[in-house]
């Protein structure tokens, strides 16, 4: 189970702001791209279920993603969440072009997944690319994100914790102490992709 708070910031302004203020506890800024797969009945999305393959730095690494339903409320989210990292990330670019042979990856996600949900075919529903910044503050990894779609961007704040009530209270402080607005995330970026919206 993932558990994190999820904040959204309110521009540009708001996400430059917080980087100088967290720029102390900088650790590595990626560059991911984020593509979802489904059936071609949608079989997957129909059960709240997201199949994603996210490449960092280019072909850096190549990560498989398996998520259930998360469930948002006040900023906090929680989901299950299975991932494994896909052994070559340059060679998981065909799966774009490919999506099927996905279904034949050596891979608990994969292997799950075809037998749950009797899937025989994967077809690409297409991704989006995000900016993270990732920064140590208070014994937490921040996540500092500016993610792009083609009808806009959205920043956003978000850190995974056990004490996700603890740290909201925390990050709440940081960012109205700075004058920074924000507000709780309401959905997903997932959501926000499927149904193009900037939520």
């Amino acid at each position: 189970m993932e558990v994190e708070v999820k904040l959204r910031l309110f521009g540009p302004e708001a996400h430059q702001q917080l980087a100088a203020l967290l720029a102390p506890g900088h650790v590595a800024t990626h560059q991911q791209e984020n593509f979802f797969f489904d059936g071609p009945g949608r079989e997957l999305n129909s059960k709240r279920v997201v199949l994603r393959l996210r490449f960092y730095d280019s072909d850096k690494k190549a990560v498989l993603t398996l998520k259930g339903e998360q469930v948002l409320v006040d900023g906090i989210g929680r989901a299950s969440e299975v991932e494994e990292v896909l052994p070559d990330a340059a060679a998981a670019r065909r799966y774009l072009e490919q999506p099927s042979e996905l279904l034949a990856l050596p891979s608990d996600i994969m292997r799950g997944l075809a037998e749950r949900y009797s899937l025989t075919e994967l077809v690409s529903l297409g991704g989006f690319s995000n900016s993270r910044q990732e920064c140590a503050w208070q014994g937490f990894t921040l996540e500092l994100d500016a993610t792009s779609y083609p009808w806009g961007c959205l920043y956003e704040l978000e850190a995974e914790t056990d004490k996700p009530e603890e740290l909201r209270a925390q990050l709440e402080a940081l960012l109205q102490g700075q004058g920074i607005p924000y507000s709780y995330s309401k959905t997903s970026k997932f959501a926000n992709f499927i149904n193009k919206t900037l939520l």
